[in-house]
């Protein structure tokens, strides 16, 4: 880490913008996997 954090205001900015950024991706990937799952569905045979 090549950044110096002189307060702990900085360093929470920092870290909460990071995890705004983590939670973000995780709900698209949560909405991709989502539509995946139910994507998925095959029409019943008719015999």
């Amino acid at each position: 880490m090549e950044q110096m954090f002189y307060t702990l205001h900085d360093f929470m900015v920092y870290s909460k913008g990071w995890t705004y950024t983590i939670m973000g991706l995780g709900l698209v990937f949560y909405l991709l996997f989502w539509l995946f799952l139910t994507g998925r569905d095959e029409a019943p045979r008719k015999y």
